[in-house]
């Protein structure tokens, strides 16, 4: 799939829009369908008494049915966009994304819109005897099924009610954004060994080369290799002077390539034409916007305005679980060779040990007067560094050993009572023994 087609899916399924649009367009076929049926066979007069209406009754029961369910979408709406509010100011306003793309609300609101549509499909098909052809036309199986409908889309708001009222407990919005990023991890990042050795490709070629700069601003969210490396004949270089999950500045460098194009204006074109840039920050290409939203979510649980070292601690350890899964693997390759030996170069790529530090720095630095969320964090590394050693990475294990002398040495210079730094001590001798020299 071509990146173009990937943002256009990615915003489908954040729309609340589209699944609704669907909706709508099949039942007003769903309304055409069952009238034609209903045609066919005369109204269906021989139906259960309970089945059957008169003129009257059945356009009453169409309205009662269509007023309630537009209603019903109404509210559905309401909820949603409280649930988002209330999300973004009481966690982060990066988990908010995780929410759009919940397809249980945009389904309860298709049943609502679908089933309103239905109605006036149906509505429009009712005739009395005295309208044009003199017959009365009773749609009874239309009806029947406008009554189904009316009763599934009430079912659907409480139990829509419901599933928001969950989605509301920190825990779930938490393992929403955990699973998700573990699984993008684990669909594009290799298992450990399978990355191949490239020592030696990351060199420069000599001469100068061609820098391309953006021509939009915008998060960079996704990048084609294919389209990258056509800039360049066999044996060329791109090196990408960025990566996926920064913010691109109009006019700074997107790459820079080797030799020099003869058309620099089409290469131009041909290295936008191979980016993605967009108004939010994703995950396509980008499992460490995962980490980036479950770090914020600890640093607002910490803040004054909310207070919440419980919410904190359940950021943390989902922040582990997500760093285990990265610490056990190799990240993508910093350098890629086709079989033409043209090589895309990413030294702005991630390492394990910034992703360490992009879980970890900014909470321990909030949370060095908070001796509670300093055991936390302690515990946290702790498990890591024993995960690591188990895959034998004693140097990840060091740099883990690190943040949790740094997290000690907060804690020590922090305005704390003496009994409460002696927590914090006696929890990193318990999992880390004596702290190390302090890190560079």
């Amino acid at each position: 799939m071509g990146i173009r087609q990937g943002a256009l899916l990615e915003r489908l399924r954040s729309s609340l829009f589209f699944v609704p649009m669907l909706f709508v367009a099949l039942f007003a076929a769903l309304g055409l369908v069952m009238t034609e049926v209903d045609s066919l066979f005369d109204g269906a007069t021989d139906l259960p008494f309970v089945l059957t209406s008169t003129v009257d009754s059945a356009r009453e029961l169409l309205s009662v049915v269509a007023g309630a369910t537009v209603t019903v979408a109404g509210i559905a709406f309401s909820v949603s966009l409280l649930v988002i509010q209330q999300a973004s100011s009481q966690f982060s306003p990066r988990v908010v994304h995780s929410l759009f793309r919940d397809p249980f609300n945009r389904r309860v609101m298709g049943l609502a819109v679908g089933t309103f549509t239905y109605c006036l499909m149906v509505l429009r098909a009712v005739r009395g005897p005295l309208e044009e052809g003199g017959e009365p036309v009773i749609p009874n199986l239309s009806v029947g099924v406008a009554v189904v409908l009316g009763v599934a889309a009430i079912l659907a708001i409480v139990a829509f009610i419901d599933h928001n009222a969950h989605s509301l407990e920190v825990s779930q919005i938490l393992a929403r954004v955990t699973d998700g990023t573990v699984d993008q991890i684990r669909r594009t990042w290799p298992e450990r060994g399978a990355r191949p050795d490239l020592a030696g490709e990351d060199r420069l070629p000599a001469g100068p080369g061609h820098r391309i700069l953006f021509a939009t601003s915008g998060w960079l969210q996704q990048l084609s290799t294919e389209g990258l490396l056509d800039l360049v004949p066999d044996g060329g270089t791109v090196r990408l002077d960025t990566t996926v999950g920064r913010y691109a500045v109009e006019g700074t460098p997107l790459c820079t390539v080797w030799p020099v194009p003869d058309d620099l204006e089409a290469a131009d074109d041909h290295a936008e034409g191979a980016t993605q840039t967009g108004a939010v920050r994703t995950m396509q290409q980008d499992p460490s916007y995962g980490i980036r939203q479950l770090a914020d979510v600890a640093l607002t649980a910490l803040s004054p305005g909310v207070n919440d070292p419980t919410t904190a601690q359940e950021a943390i350890f989902h922040l582990a679980a997500v760093l285990r899964e990265v610490l056990v693997r190799d990240l993508p390759p910093s350098v890629e060779v086709d079989e033409r030996g043209r090589r895309l170069l990413r030294p702005e790529e991630h390492t394990h040990e910034t992703l360490i530090e992009l879980a970890f720095d900014e909470i321990r630095r909030t949370a060095a007067s908070l001796p509670t969320v300093c055991t936390y964090l302690l515990e946290a590394l702790h498990l890591l560094r024993g995960a690591v050693l188990d895959v034998g990475r004693p140097e990840l294990a060091a740099h883990l050993r690190c943040q949790a002398d740094l997290v000690l040495a907060g804690a020590e210079h922090a305005d704390l009572l003496a009994a409460d730094r002696d927590v914090v001590r006696a929890a990193h001798e318990r999992r880390f023994g004596e702290p190390g020299p302090a890190p560079t």
